[in-house]
Formats: structure tokens, sequence, C-alpha cells
């Protein structure tokens, strides 16, 4: 964190915002106020003693300090202004930059409103659809800033919370998880310690739910329809909502969590955490990655774990100074929605509209349940590796909507060779990487055959006379060449 570039104009912004002169603070931080213009100016690194001093005086969480999050602000701002609502409003990158480092809060003000204005706009497209089918007209619309908010506390805690790998451990010690019968071992803990007895029910008595708790009756019921490691899941996922209530309320409480939903919803998404945590102890889960070089099936099968699961755990493995793999993931479904993301291998998704349809996790459903592994490279030259795959979510019955999603999986180019899927890959050779993108606005490739919008880094040129493969691909004339 001491390395960033960007430290000192943070120091020089909170200053500022507390009303202190550069004398005043030195003054309070015992330094002399030429070195800490030296710092606001970005010419002297911060020492992790300073940081903390500067912590404590403001009262500040360290993560709000972490140069990584002005970027992923700076990327999810440029995408914002990819709307075609700013087509002759968009600011330079620099300008982007800029707030987004001086002003991180101007910058999530806007972010919340863009996401206020697509709520509002989604919810008018919907009322507008069902007078037109004559139908009734609902509630004005929900908002979708939620998962959003969870998505961004994820993201601030880099998808790592010790406090609850620290509780799975103890789970794991007190349950005696060693012993082999993860179920028979989860559900006595349960009963010994919550004095909740564990069912199977029917998917008919069920009623569509797969795990249901009955508080009053201190009882689990799981659905028949629950396999042997969703099972075992589902059974953690409650112990962590029992056991772990009071750190999922501190964790919950963050001020990145704007409403009573969204708080709730980060309590359902940190006790899926826990689950995997305790499913896949870190240490073992790590050291066993290694050695069979994160080959996702294998490590499912000793570790009685899906392969979204597994690949999720993978995201979490950031323990300070016995990390893994630096991994982004994500998770669409067939129309390309993305329904989970996160990214720490430097690559930047998407916040507000699809991916680049030349990701090899939308060619997966072109094969379902086989591997699909690419070697992609970014406009800003950065080359990527990933791994996609569709899994399947399993209601049971023969009438059941089972719904397919694709997973992919990605890490950059120098860290590939840890992994299997990368054996018979030059990875060497530019020429083999798939040229990728961002999202068509934002990409300035505008010679991608599977461009499906114009470019804001190119004027669009149309000429009635010319056509190529796409509407807003180009066509090279010969005296272009």
């Amino acid at each position: 964190m001491s390395d960033s570039p960007f430290l000192g104009r943070k120091v020089r912004t909170l200053r500022r915002q507390a009303g202190l002169t550069q004398a005043a603070l030195a003054g309070r931080l015992d330094i002399s106020p030429s070195y800490l213009n030296l710092i606001e100016h970005d010419r002297r690194s911060l020492s992790a003693k300073m940081l903390l001093k500067i912590a404590r005086f403001f009262d500040l969480d360290l993560r709000s300090l972490d140069a990584g999050t002005d970027a992923q602000l700076e990327a999810d701002l440029r995408e914002l202004f990819g709307d075609p609502l700013f087509a002759d409003q968009t600011p330079a990158d620099a300008d982007l930059r800029e707030l987004a480092e001086a002003n991180p809060e101007v910058g999530r003000a806007i972010l919340h409103l863009y996401h206020s204005y697509v709520a509002a706009r989604t919810s008018a497209e919907s009322l507008a659809e069902r007078a037109l089918d004559h139908q009734e007209a609902g509630p004005a619309g929900q908002s979708h800033q939620s998962p959003e908010q969870v998505s961004d506390l994820v993201h601030s805690y880099k998808n790592h919370f010790p406090e609850l790998e620290k509780e799975a451990e103890r789970v794991w010690r007190d349950a005696k998880l060693e012993d082999g019968d993860f179920f028979a071992s989860l559900a006595s803990y349960l009963e010994r310690e919550h004095q909740v007895t564990v069912k199977i029910e029917k998917v008919g008595e069920m009623k569509g739910a797969l795990r249901r708790f009955i508080p009053e009756a201190r009882t689990l019921l799981l659905s028949e329809a629950l396999r042997r490691g969703s099972r075992n899941f589902q059974l953690t996922h409650q112990i962590g909502l029992l056991n772990g209530s009071v750190i999922l309320d501190r964790l919950a409480a963050d001020p990145l969590l704007k409403s009573d939903e969204a708080r709730a919803l980060a309590r359902v998404a940190l006790a899926n955490y826990f689950a995997g945590a305790v499913l896949m102890p870190y240490a073992d889960f790590l050291n066993a990655a290694r050695e069979e070089r994160y080959d996702i099936d294998l490590l499912g099968h000793r570790f009685r774990a899906s392969f979204e699961q597994v690949c999720h755990r993978f995201t979490t493995l950031r323990r300070g100074g016995d990390e893994g793999v630096s991994f982004h993931m994500v998770r669409i479904d067939i129309a390309g929605n993305i329904s989970k993301r996160f990214s720490i291998s430097g690559i930047r998704l998407p916040r507000f509209s699809g991916l680049c349809p030349l990701w090899n996790v939308h060619a997966a459903f072109l094969r379902p349940g086989m591997i699909r592994v690419q070697l992609s490279r970014m406009p800003d030259g950065h080359t990527f590796f990933s791994v996609a795959r569709t899994v399947r979510k399993h209601r049971g019955g023969y009438h059941a909507r089972n719904v397919l999603y694709a997973v992919g999986l990605g890490c950059d180019v120098e860290s590939a060779k840890e992994l299997v899927y990368a054996d018979g890959v030059d990875l060497t050779n530019p020429e083999t990487a798939v040229p990728v993108g961002f999202t068509c606005r934002l990409c300035e490739r505008v010679d991608c055959d599977a461009r499906a919008l114009p470019s804001l880094q190119q004027p669009l040129r149309v000429d009635e006379n010319l056509r190529g493969v796409s509407f807003y691909t180009p066509v090279v004339e010969e005296s272009d060449r």
C-alpha cells in the first residue's frame, strides 16, 4: 500500500477536508511541514507507521487508502460515462482519474445517482410494457443498488475476511470434520451447539425452497433435491448465520451498505463465504491447490465442492504472506447477464453492461460441461489466461427448471503457468492471444467483427455504399492501407 503513487494526494485531500494547514497536520503527526509537503506531492513514500498515524488521526479504515479502490472506481466511472446519455459530455480519462483519486466520495455519489437513474428507467419501461399489454401495473420497481453495494463491500476487503476464516477453522475443529462424514458431523454440531434439528424434506413439501430454517421450532429443512456437496454447503451456511451473527452484523454495518436490504444481502453473501471456508479450510485447500496446480474438478472431488464453489474459493485466498494466484471470476447466464463478478487479477469487469462477446465464458454455452481455455489480450496490452465452463443449478424433478450458467476464472499470463490448464498453451507468443475488450462502448478496437455498438474512442463513420461484417466495423479501403 505504501508504494502507491496516489497516497500523497489522498492525504492532501483529507487535510483540506478537515480544514487544516500543512503546519497544523504536521504538528499532529510529529513531522515537519516540509516533510508533509513532500508526502502530499508523492515525493516521499509513506511508511506503515505513518500510515497508521494518519488513519488514527482521521479515523479511517486503511482500506480507504488502497489505490486499487481508486482504480476500480475510475473504471466504474469510465463505464458509466460510456452510456449514450453522455455521448457529447464524456470526461477525459485524466479527469476521471483525478476525480477517483482526489474526490472518491463524489465519484461514488455519481455512481449512486446513475444507479438510481437506471433503476427508474427500467421501472418506467416495465410499467410501459405492462400498460401496453393491459396488465395490472405493479410497484414502481425495486432498487438494483443493493447487490452492487455488497459487491463493493466484498471488493473493499479483496474478498478475504480473516474473522470468518478464523471462525471457520474453529468450527472445523469443534465439529470434528476431519472424521470424514461431513453431513453427520455438521448436523450433530448444529444440534449440540444450537439445539437445531436437521431434516431432509421432499421437494413438494419445500414448495420451491432448497433450505428453510424455522427458528421457533429450531428446525432446519433441506430439500432432497440438493446433492451431497450442496447439502453440506447449505448446512454450513446456516451454522454461519447462527455462529457468526456478531461478525456478520459488524461487517454488514459497513457504510458502503446504504439500506437494510443491502445489509441483509451482505449477511447472506458473508454466510456463503463462511460455508466455503469451512468446507475448504484455508491452509489445506491452498496447499492442495498448489500441489494439483489449481485443477478445479480434482479439488472439487477432494473437498466435496462444486465447480463454482471451488472457483469462488480460489478468489478468497488472499491471506497476507500466504496468498494463492490472483484470480478474477465472473458468472453469466445464457443471455449474458452478469450475476457474480470479482477481480483481483487486475482485469476490470463491467458494472453496468455486458462482457465483450469474445470472452470464452460466452462460448462455454456451446459445449456445456466442457472446460474452454483462452489466452486473451486487452486493448491496453495486458494478457490474461482464463478457463470457463457451464454449471447447472439443479432444482429437482422432471418439471423443475434447471438453470444453466457459465463460470469464467482467469489470471494474468505470468501466473498462468501455475495452472494445469495452461499446459500446451504458448503463453509467450502474443500472436496466439485473442484480442478481447471490456465492453463495446469503451473498446477502442473498431475493426472487431463482434462489435455491437460504436466505440466512444472513434467517431462513427457511415457509408451507405459499404457494409462490413458488423455495421460498426469499417471496411478498410485499399487507399487506407
